[in-house]
């Protein structure tokens, strides 16, 4: 331990210059905006340095909300592998966002902790916003003596989990009474977690939302896609990460009953199930028809060629990745499980189909592939679902009342 202390540089701001910004796409905001008023609230935001997925995307999402006249937003990761980018972070820097990477690498480093309290201390900080279990003990253990209050918002929890990870979220779970505020983004996680008497009082349900702005300024189909759509293929998507509670097994077997060989399925998205994945379409003889795109920052060009996207996953919190196709009109197919069904009304928004089973995931693909005046009304009534209650505005909103409510106390 004393050695790897040594050698961790401390934390790093990462900067981007006016022509890289130029380039980061829809998320930009027109002009950068400095955190230099002591008269808003300072947030510092603690996330994962290990890529841009559901969590990661619903930071930005929330700091690109909220009002920036009350808030000063921060985000910064801990960096705990040096092969790891910090995407978090560099996205944030391209929107006009302060960052911090604090350099504290292997799986617990006392390191963090010291950093992110002179951090805090330094820097005035008055909220400090963690997401995940690691982040959540790191952050609390900083936060104690700083002056500072932490809220926690829990994105989800495994399932088949390993013991070491059971574990974690055990003890995760355990030390949100010590939080401040604990705000569960659906109402599966808030139910769970009112079970646990001494936490009510800590707790505040706002549910997860979607970054409207991101999906209307998107506008062009990604090239890879234009192929497909001139050649009238019946497009099926996913995003997301290729992990097993995920899963795209059962998606690919489904796929692999269809009569009708005119589709084409995008995955978009990496993940450690990709080799047994692809050795899955292979044995199926549809390795010709089915792409895997790896990771892709310009993931809504993929959306906008979808004629469905369908997440058959096993667990989920509320999917952003379902939330975006359904903002974007694109119909969606998604299993019946906690969080898909916070989203979903089946027959009216989207379809569900019971978890794990391959025929009906099928049926409901063939369903949507012959009849394209179903799919234009679940469609429409999404967008409509997703602006009428699941918007990043609000979202926003609602946590901007959790911080002024915290540093008021």
């Amino acid at each position: 331990m004393g050695r790897a202390l040594e050698q961790d540089p401390g934390p790093q701001r990462i900067s981007v210059g006016i022509d890289d910004a130029r380039h980061v796409g829809t998320m930009l905001r027109p002009k950068k905006y400095l955190m230099i008023s002591h008269g808003k609230i300072r947030v510092l935001q603690l996330g994962s340095p290990t890529g841009l997925y559901g969590a990661e995307r619903w930071i930005l999402a929330l700091v690109n909300n909220i009002d920036r006249a009350k808030v000063e937003t921060e985000i910064a990761v801990i960096l705990d592998d040096p092969k790891l980018n910090a995407d978090l972070c560099k996205q944030a820097a391209l929107m006009g966002f302060s960052t911090t990477v604090f350099n504290a690498c292997g799986k617990f480093n006392w390191s963090a902790v010291k950093q992110i309290r002179a951090h805090i201390v330094k820097n005035r900080v008055d909220i400090l916003h963690t997401h995940g279990y690691k982040t959540d003990m790191i952050g609390l253990l900083a936060a104690r003596g700083a002056n500072c209050k932490i809220v926690t918002t829990p994105h989800g929890w495994s399932t088949n989990a390993g013991f070491k990870l059971s574990i974690y979220e055990l003890l995760d779970r355990a030390i949100f009474g010590f939080f401040d505020g604990v705000a569960p983004l659906s109402k599966d996680l808030y139910d769970d977690l009112k079970s646990i008497p001494w936490l009510r009082s800590k707790l505040r349900l706002i549910p997860n939302g979607v970054d409207l702005s991101d999906i209307d300024q998107a506008s062009e189909i990604a090239d890879e896609m234009l192929k497909w759509k001139s050649d009238g293929y019946f497009i099926i998507g996913y995003i997301g990460q290729l992990i097993r509670r995920k899963g795209l097994d059962i998606l690919l077997k489904a796929l692999a009953k269809l009569e009708s060989e005119s589709w084409r399925l995008a995955i978009i998205g990496d993940g450690d199930t990709q080799p047994e994945l692809s050795q899955l379409a292979c044995d199926s003889g549809h390795e010709k028809r089915v792409r895997f795109f790896g990771f892709r920052s310009d993931r809504l060009s993929f959306l906008k060629a979808f004629d469905v996207f369908v997440l058959p996953s096993r667990l989920e919190g509320v999917p952003r990745c379902l939330m975006e196709a359904m903002a974007y009109k694109v119909p969606v197919i998604a299993s019946d499980i906690p969080g898909c069904r916070d989203l979903v009304r089946h027959g009216q928004t989207g379809l569900l189909f019971k978890p794990e089973s391959v025929d009906e995931l099928q049926q409901m693909i063939t369903s949507l592939m012959s009849d394209d005046t179903i799919r234009s009304r679940l469609a429409s009534n999404a967008r409509r679902t997703i602006e009428d209650e699941w918007s990043a505005y609000s979202m926003a909103s609602r946590y901007l009342d959790l911080y002024s409510e915290l540093v008021n106390e």
